[in-house]
């Protein structure tokens, strides 16, 4: 089968490194990729964020299958388009990307589903941000209601830094602090069928001993032996 992978981060060249070493694999292609990629991968100039030209893309390669890394794209439709093509795609329609795109759009979803998650207030005005945080006090989470490539979420005790991020946002969500480990739970599904994976933690900030600013995630690992057997 040939891939086509979409993306040019740490996460497409673990997923190429892997799709490289399936027999199954008998061409494997990657857009827009990266010095690293290119070692496992054929790449190909493309806006990641058009699907229609990644549809393109994958018809003129002949690909059998298309994996979207990034959550732009999904957020886009990317792998609408894809699928509007008739080619099997990993990843999820741009509604239900939604749930990454929009942390408010998230927090309605899980009311709506009895699933637990902290108490927040979604804010627009400063008037609004100034009365979230005094609601929850320090340590103030602060975070922005859209993609922000694991950039836009602020936990500080600083109110002014709270503040200041917060006013950076159009939108923002901001949380009661929980505290404790982070735990990511990942499930695979065809809107039917769930099959779970091993949890995982990931760290995001950028310097050791969970300093720093958070990033897109400097690394993570799974098995979790201290983690409830249950998850």
């Amino acid at each position: 089968m040939k891939v086509l992978v979409i993306g040019g981060g740490a996460r497409e060249h673990a997923l190429c490194r892997s799709l490289s070493l399936d027999p199954e694999v008998t061409a494997l292609y990657c857009a827009p990729g990266n010095a690293g990629i290119a070692e496992v991968a054929e790449l190909h100039p493309v806006d990641a964020l058009d699907g229609d030209a990644v549809a393109r893309l994958a018809t003129e390669l002949g690909a059998g299958l298309v994996v979207v890394g990034p959550e732009a794209p999904l957020v886009a439709g990317v792998a609408d388009a894809v699928r509007a093509a008739g080619i099997p795609c990993f990843g999820p329609s741009g509604e239900a990307a939604r749930l990454e795109g929009s942390k408010a759009f998230a927090k309605d979803v899980m009311a709506g589903a009895g699933v637990p998650t902290a108490r927040s207030y979604v804010c627009t005005t400063p008037a609004e941000i100034d009365e979230a945080l005094d609601a929850f006090g320090a340590p103030y989470v602060v975070k922005d209601d859209g993609l922000a490539a694991g950039k836009g979420v602020v936990v500080t005790e600083d109110v002014e830094a709270a503040r200041a991020h917060a006013l950076s946002c159009d939108r923002v969500v901001i949380e009661e602090f929980l505290d404790g480990p982070e735990v990511s739970l990942f499930a695979i599904t065809d809107g039917t069928t769930v099959l779970p994976l091993q949890p995982a933690q990931d760290f995001k900030r950028a310097l050791d001993g969970d300093e720093g600013p958070n990033t897109g995630g400097m690394g993570a690992y799974s098995p979790l032996p201290w983690a409830d057997p249950k998850l």
